[in-house]
């Protein structure tokens, strides 16, 4: 053999064993002897080569470290195993993401979708993670039941499918998220080691072992058809959406299927519906200063609903939900509320009892249990879901988590009632179906992405 051939073999043979491709198509992303193909960025925590392993290990004073790949990937399904140390560590596995080199004080800051490795007791592995950017898309709020598929102290299996614009994560063989994002059609997979400060156990390890992945003749695994999908296209239903039932109650364009208080027609003044927005336009009030609600002609039982919003500075409004329309509520429809509403500067907020006019409360009725870092700044979208069950079980969500929970018609619920502004009003909140109503309350509030599921 001439030179030029041995060197040719020598080449195919180095690219082959850096590549590692197997007869099915997937390709190790870790030969389990070196860090080969990838780097250290954005922090100080350590990554070595143990037993096969990929390890990292968390070091004190440092902010959230990544190894990642020195190749980006578009569409791919990643499957590996991960095995973490303590019940207060964190770690997770980034998909499509990016750095910024002058982040973090020149070390670099990591941003992008992050699938969650969670063994603390909230227990949201495999969960969605946009991190340095958006923060949470897929917390398992949105999917207890996939809670207990994480195994704390053992190797859990990992699968990831980005294709299109789609995520969707398993944990040992159970599906847990589902996003549709707009944002990221490609980028690099990195593993996190996540910063400690100075409070936490330092020194303990995260392990990655059968690191692989598939980039061309992807099959997609069949997924739940129970599984909530968070789709950020705005006024869009993804076919799995629509295959299970999800319908658009708001166009992005027109005002087909709303009409106003007395179900004639849509407002004429003080609404207007374009660029994909619904919006409440303060500015083009009728001379009452009201242009009156938004209602649905179709009422609803049973159903899963999501929306979202947008406030305003001190800006009040609300969806209301089993609204029923006669002559002595004309002008207010009664109905439930969950609530829309700027906390910090509307006075309604210091109002009621004990926060029960607050964002995403029942209004007037149950206070929302929210975190602050789980709301959204005035001026950005906000999402909200009500999941009302056959047998009148209630669900308030924001941004992914629950925030209260109750029981139509039960004793306890009743006895909430009968403590505010609705207690002279016969079965409040107790009707078979109802309208969804989208409330004039004089204030510039927008809405899209309104979509439903009767259950």
């Amino acid at each position: 053999m001439n030179t030029k051939k041995m060197l040719k073999v020598i080449a195919l043979l180095g690219i082959c064993s850096a590549c590692s491709v197997q007869q099915d198509g997937w390709q190790d992303l870790f030969d389990g002897k070196s860090l080969s193909g990838w780097k250290k960025v954005a922090g100080d925590a350590v990554f070595t080569v143990e037993d096969g392993q990929l390890v990292g290990q968390t070091v004190r004073n440092t902010g959230n470290t990544f190894l990642i790949t020195e190749k980006e990937y578009g569409d791919f399904i990643l499957e590996l195993d991960a095995k973490i140390e303590g019940d207060q560590n964190n770690s997770g596995i980034q998909t499509r993401s990016h750095i910024d080199p002058n982040g973090n004080k020149g070390k670099g800051k990591v941003y992008g979708r992050q699938i969650e490795i969670d063994p603390t007791e909230r227990s949201w592995t495999g969960g969605v993670y946009d991190e340095a950017r958006r923060d949470w898309l897929y917390p398992l709020e949105l999917n207890t039941s996939a809670k207990s598929a994480f195994k704390k102290g053992e190797f859990n299996h990992f699968r990831v499918e980005c294709i299109g614009n789609e995520t969707k994560t398993w944990v040992n063989d159970i599906p847990v998220s589902y996003v549709i994002d707009t944002i990221d059609q490609q980028g690099f997979i990195g593993l996190q080691v996540h910063g400690i400060g100075d409070h936490r156990e330092e020194g303990k390890k995260v392990y990655f072992k059968n690191i692989k992945i598939q980039t061309e003749n992807l099959q997609p695994k069949k997924i739940s058809d129970q599984l909530y999908v968070v789709n950020l296209e705005p006024n869009k239903l993804s076919p799995f959406e629509q295959e299970n039932g999800y319908t658009l109650l708001y166009d992005g364009k027109s005002s087909d299927g709303w009409g106003g208080d007395n179900l004639d027609s849509f407002p004429k003044q003080g609404w207007e519906y374009a660029n994909g927005i619904l919006r409440v336009n303060h500015q083009d009030k009728p001379k009452d200063g009201r242009a009156g609600d938004a209602i649905t002609k179709e009422q609803f039982g049973a159903f899963d609903l999501s929306f979202e919003f947008r406030l305003t500075e001190g800006a009040n409004s609300g969806l209301k939900y089993f609204v029923t329309l006669d002559e002595a509520h004309k002008d207010w429809p009664i109905g439930l509320e969950y609530q829309v509403l700027d906390d910090e500067r509307h006075p309604d907020a210091k109002m009621g009892r004990d926060g029960n006019r607050t964002l995403a409360s029942l209004y007037d009725l149950i206070t929302a249990q929210k975190q602050a870092r789980f709301i959204r700044p005035i001026g950005e979208w906000n999402n909200a879901r009500i999941v009302v069950t056959p047998d009148n079980h209630v669900d308030h969500y924001l941004n992914g988590v629950k925030v209260l929970s109750y029981v139509r018609g039960s004793d306890d619920f009743r006895k909430i009632v009968a403590l505010s502004k609705f207690k002279d009003i016969p079965n409040f909140g107790e009707a078979k179906e109802g309208h969804i109503l989208l409330q004039d309350h004089g204030d510039e509030v927008s809405f899209r992405s309104i979509k439903i599921k009767k259950l």
